[in-house]
């Protein structure tokens, strides 16, 4: 595959920013198959946001011919508090979340944090070298990569947080850290701080973090990022999300529900969903009505269904029908995987089962 192919997929929906694409081409044309990171916090249950947006990206690289790892953040989710510090729990999910990337990513690798740090001497020099570069209020800057701001009060261990998953990015030979644009901040400190080591610049690629289909929260902010952020898919806030083992019938349910203001394209986590997971899949989305309400309509371009959407000629609750039917296809397999394969199921049930701390 040549290089402007690889730089095409890369980019593709729903990478919102590559940091940069020089260094990105530059990258390609010196090494083949450059190392990929993706972290992820070991919490609840797997939906539409943190696995299906961010699996299209994974499988996005890999066809590029990039080495993609995917990072499971025990050691982070204990200092984050996740499961509530239950160490036998965050392992147990670690297992669920790694059985899910393996069965929706083929050919990505994992790497489990305390596995990678483990007698691991080499890591912690580095992150106490990596640490020297940060001062506290840059360090209290980057607490938005782990659901946190300045202004809670957090135990000291959450501050070492940032550094630790910049320092992960260097431990696993990664080129190009990928995440959210949720985890920018983090992305930005390992780009200034990795060449003060004597360490290559990684490329950074950030994606599109995917909306909850609540109603958006409202801040007192004209920061859109913020706004986002605080109004993503979030397993801690269910009735915002749509879960990898949620049925069709449950899922038809959460959409009908939906926020979907009636000829607004802004802030609208249907449309969200037809554009970044529908339209991923797929080069058209048909929406099957009666006859009397037009009968049924084939968008052959997200941006074709956004006009008519917002034109008025395609009623909320047909398109959240449309999206529902199509997402319910697409998690079908995943869903199948852990209803059948008894190990990956008894994972998935204590994930289930468990409550899910912020």
């Amino acid at each position: 595959m040549d290089i402007e192919k690889k730089i095409e997929l890369i980019c593709r929906p729903p990478t919102e920013e590559v940091l940069t694409i020089k260094e990105l081409r530059e990258l390609l044309e010196t090494n083949e198959h450059p190392g990929h990171y993706i972290g992820f916090e070991i919490s609840g249950a797997l939906h539409l946001g943190n696995f299906i947006v961010s699996g299209f990206k994974i499988n996005d690289l890999l066809k590029a011919g990039v080495r993609c790892q995917v990072f499971f953040a025990d050691w982070h989710s204990f200092i984050n508090n996740k499961f509530g510090g239950d160490w036998e729990k965050i392992l147990t999910a670690t297992k669920y979340y790694e059985k899910a990337f393996k069965f929706f990513c083929p050919g990505v690798e994992v790497v489990v944090g305390s596995e990678l740090y483990h007698n691991n001497d080499e890591y912690w020099r580095n992150l106490l070298r990596f640490s020297k570069h940060m001062t506290l209020n840059r360090t209290l800057r980057c607490l938005t990569i782990m659901g946190r701001n300045e202004n809670e009060k957090l135990d000291l261990s959450q501050y070492f947080y940032p550094p630790m998953q910049a320092t992960d990015i260097h431990a696993i030979s990664a080129d190009i850290p990928h995440g959210g644009v949720d985890q920018r901040k983090a992305h930005i400190l390992a780009r200034e701080i990795f060449p003060k080591m004597g360490w290559k610049k990684p490329v950074a690629v950030h994606h599109h973090v995917l909306m909850g289909i609540a109603e958006p929260v409202k801040l007192e902010t004209n920061d859109k990022l913020e706004q986002v952020v605080a109004s993503k898919m979030s397993k801690s806030k269910p009735w915002t999300a749509i879960f990898i083992h949620d049925t069709p019938e449950e899922i038809k349910g959460k959409l009908r529900k939906a926020w979907c203001p009636e000829r607004q394209a802004e802030m609208n986590p249907v449309l969200e969903i037809a554009k970044h997971v529908v339209f991923h899949e797929s080069t058209s989305f048909t929406v099957e009505r009666p006859a009397k309400f037009g009968g049924n309509v084939t968008f052959e371009s997200y941006e074709q269904l956004e006009k008519t959407y917002v034109g008025g000629a395609l009623h909320p609750m047909d398109l959240k029908n449309g999206v529902a039917e199509v997402v319910s296809k697409i998690i079908a397999p995943v869903r199948s995987y852990f209803e059948t394969d008894r190990e990956a199921k008894e994972c998935a049930d204590v994930v289930r089962e468990a409550k899910v701390t912020r």
